[in-house]
């Protein structure tokens, strides 16, 4: 029997059985995991500023009230300046979609001209430019549903703030070796902190220059890009592009190619500039992920959570991430999770 429950056949069964069955729960769950996982992402970035107000000789309860109230006044003008222009845009949508799809079927028909005889109507059916706007718009949309929820996401916020200080002590009281499990559990907590805190500095950065380009060079709904940047700069390698795409179109359409082009000059510096120079200096790159990884986690948080899933979905996977390198025994499956760069020299190159 033993040898029975100790195979490698067997135990890859029930692994990959709970797997499904967990991801199967999430999935059917997707109304309530959403706000919880908003309020843990929430907590996490708070949980650095409420503890330093403390520090500084600041009562538990007046700390926690002066972040909240500055997530509040931070989600109020977000809804302000963003809710408006959801709106419109959403009205204007179907047009802009017509409009990026004639302007797709007038390029196919210049390069038949040249020669190059493509099936317009198989391509239209097959590839459907505006269905990029779609995607854009219901993001935005599932995004301005969320502030619904935003009383519910900063109440459990909130008690998970208050619970934060006593966690310490409650894992004391559960394993046999409580330092041990404390040490690895505040090294996976600071890890996860700085990760996010950091993150979110930069893409805030990368969300305000994008929306003041955008707004100098005339692109319509700037503020809307600028959020869309801010978002997708949660997703390394490929977010950038992501994000650049809706507001690359809508400068097309809106005044042909020369505002395009600048438009798509403007993403490339910018993300160019964050994504070489800032980040890496202000990050490290110890807490990256390959491009496949990053792809993959993508497709699967988004397909289980939805949009904001995609939004999630590489926090997620940096979670589980930090957690699999936090133990030796898992510390492989977060290499092979890792870019190139973080894999460890061989004896042979380290002697060299």
């Amino acid at each position: 029997m033993n040898s029975y429950q100790s195979s490698p056949g067997t135990r890859f069964l029930f692994v990959t059985a709970a797997f499904v069955i967990v991801v199967a729960g999430m999935k059917s769950a997707e109304s309530i995991l959403v706000p919880f996982l908003l309020s843990m992402f929430i907590a996490v970035i708070a949980a650095p500023p409420m503890f330093w107000l403390k520090d500084r000789g600041l009562p538990t309860g007046l700390a926690l009230l002066l972040v909240l109230a500055s997530i509040v006044i931070a989600i109020t003008l977000i809804a302000i300046l963003v809710g408006t222009s959801i709106n419109d845009f959403s009205k204007d949508l179907p047009l802009y979609q017509q409009r990026i799809k004639e302007d797709f079927t007038g390029l196919i028909h210049l390069l038949d001209r040249f020669g190059f005889t493509l099936p317009d109507q198989l391509l239209l059916d097959s590839f459907d430019p505006g269905a990029i706007m779609g995607l854009a718009a219901a993001l935005l949309t599932s995004l301005s549903g969320l502030l619904t929820n935003a009383f519910f996401i900063l109440l459990t916020a909130t008690f998970i703030l208050l619970e934060a200080s006593s966690f310490p002590t409650k894992l004391r009281s559960l394993f046999d070796d409580p330092e041990s499990s404390i040490s690895q559990f505040s090294k996976l907590t600071e890890n996860i902190k700085r990760y996010l805190a950091m993150k979110s500095v930069v893409s805030l950065f990368t969300g305000i220059i994008i929306a003041t380009w955008l707004a100098i060079i005339g692109v319509e709904y700037p503020i809307l890009w600028g959020l869309l940047a801010f978002l997708f700069n949660y997703v390394p390698n490929i977010g950038s592009i992501i994000a650049a795409v809706p507001a690359i179109m809508i400068a097309l359409v809106q005044s042909g190619i020369g505002l395009a082009t600048s438009a798509l000059i403007g993403y490339l510096v910018v993300n160019v500039i964050v994504g070489n120079v800032i980040e890496p200096k202000v990050m490290g790159r110890s807490l990256g992920l390959s491009t496949l990884v990053v792809f993959l986690s993508l497709v699967f948080w988004g397909w289980v959570l939805g949009p904001v899933g995609m939004l999630l979905s590489v926090p997620l996977t940096m979670v589980v991430k930090i957690a699999l390198e936090s133990y030796d025994q898992t510390h492989w499956i977060a290499v092979l999770m890792g870019p190139e760069s973080e894999v460890e020299k061989t004896p042979t190159e380290k002697a060299s």
